[in-house]
């Protein structure tokens, strides 16, 4: 599994270097993003799922968030 990591990574910069590695990966692979609580962990899920991404999980762990995906159809 591919994991990102956008810990000290502002909005929307955070969102954009997701994006970016979607890219990279196939439909249907999983990915893992890091992110910092606060902005990044509200606003990265959410426009994530809204680009037809599947949310698998979201966990907090030692201060920032596991952000699990499947990415969707491009």
């Amino acid at each position: 599994m591919t994991t990102v990591d956008l810990r000290g990574v502002t909005c929307p910069t955070n969102f954009v270097k997701a994006k970016l590695a979607l890219e990279m990966v196939d439909t249907g692979a999983v990915i893992e993003f890091l992110l910092d609580d606060g902005e990044p962990v509200k606003n990265v899920p959410r426009s994530l799922k809204a680009e037809g991404h599947k949310l698998l999980g979201l966990k907090e762990t030692d201060g920032y968030y596991v952000l699990t995906l499947e990415k969707g159809e491009e």
